[in-house]
């Protein structure tokens, strides 16, 4: 449901009783330069990234939201283009955020969330493919994810987000070729279809995700990850390939930042050590946008709105008075 401009008054002026007392700190000299928080192509992360700035608007900040890719992010946080990173996913972003943590980049704080990235499909294909989630059974059951120009093999739909899935695929001997959506939008719009046609589908899918809080579904169960999966071909089923396993499981969800924020917005800093979101506040996130069709920006406040508390406690004594 689209949210009325009545609601939207009322969250705003929520918004501004809830923080109105709230300043920065009078030791920190407020600057016009604004913070830029990173915001990439999937909900989650965008909606979370309005949430802070929208915390940080409301003591005094200005806030700008360039968009970056995944694989161009760090390199714009370490020359200082970009500021703050509030959802960094350990298993698509770990090893790119390492290569510049040494520089001008630094780890703030853990999400209590966890993580994991993997080939997921809705409860009611099991019906039709009992052996799931035991990826042995993705080959038995090959033809039901099968569409007219694949030529008999099944049909894995995967993200734009770099994943080893073709490798997988060789390694594990699947019967499956990937089709690539272009953004998350699509791996939605692909999704709800199928699930209002009850159409067996496998994709690419993770969590905290609004899937969450909308759909039954499993993860496919991959052999166990291990570092060596990806370097050592004698690891795993097959000694002939890497990647022969799946994600990890249990990731951590953490944040990042240019080095320059601790001291040119230190208030800024400590409110983006203290925001703390678990699996259920980010699907929630999500889910107002992508299951109830409000905006970004709509959801931020909503969110906001329902969970006054929570954001509240993140504004540390010593940046209000």
């Amino acid at each position: 449901m689209m949210i009325s401009k009545r609601l939207l008054t009322v969250s705003l002026l929520i918004l501004f009783s809830l923080f109105h007392t709230s300043r920065i700190d009078a030791g920190e000299v407020k600057s016009a330069k604004p913070i830029k928080i990173i915001v990439n192509d999937w909900t989650s992360q965008i909606v979370n990234s309005k949430i802070l700035g929208t915390v940080y608007e409301s003591v005094g900040y200005t806030v700008e939201y360039p968009f970056y890719a995944v694989d161009k992010q760090f390199g714009a946080m370490n020359l200082g283009w970009a500021h703050i990173q509030v959802e960094i996913w350990e298993g698509t972003m770990l090893n790119a955020f390492e290569n510049v943590k040494q520089k001008n980049v630094v780890e703030a704080g853990l999400h209590p969330a966890q993580t994991r990235e993997e080939w997921w499909y809705p409860s009611y294909v099991k019906q039709s493919c009992p052996g799931l989630p035991d990826y042995r059974a993705l080959n038995e059951c090959a033809h039901l994810f099968a569409t007219p120009t694949s030529h008999g093999k099944g049909v894995y739909i995967g993200g734009p987000w770099e994943k080893p899935d073709a490798k997988r695929i060789k390694a594990l001997g699947l019967n499956f070729i990937i089709e690539i959506a272009k953004n998350s939008d699509e791996l939605t719009a692909l999704l709800q279809t199928a699930v209002k046609n009850q159409t067996p589908i496998v994709m690419f899918n993770w969590t905290p995700n609004w899937t969450d809080f909308a759909y039954d579904g499993e993860f496919v169960e991959f052999p166990a990850y291990e570092k060596a999966c990806e370097s050592d071909p004698k690891w795993g089923v097959n000694p002939l390939f890497t990647y022969d396993c799946g994600n990890p499981k249990g990731g951590r969800l953490f944040k990042g930042a240019w080095k320059g924020v601790k001291t040119e917005w230190p208030c800024a800093y400590q409110i983006l050590e203290n925001m703390k979101m678990t699996n259920h506040m980010i699907a929630e996130a999500a889910f107002l946008v992508d299951r109830e069709h409000n905006t970004h920006d709509q959801a931020a406040k909503i969110w906001i709105e329902r969970h006054q508390d929570i954001v509240k406690s993140w504004i540390p004594p010593s940046c209000s008075h």
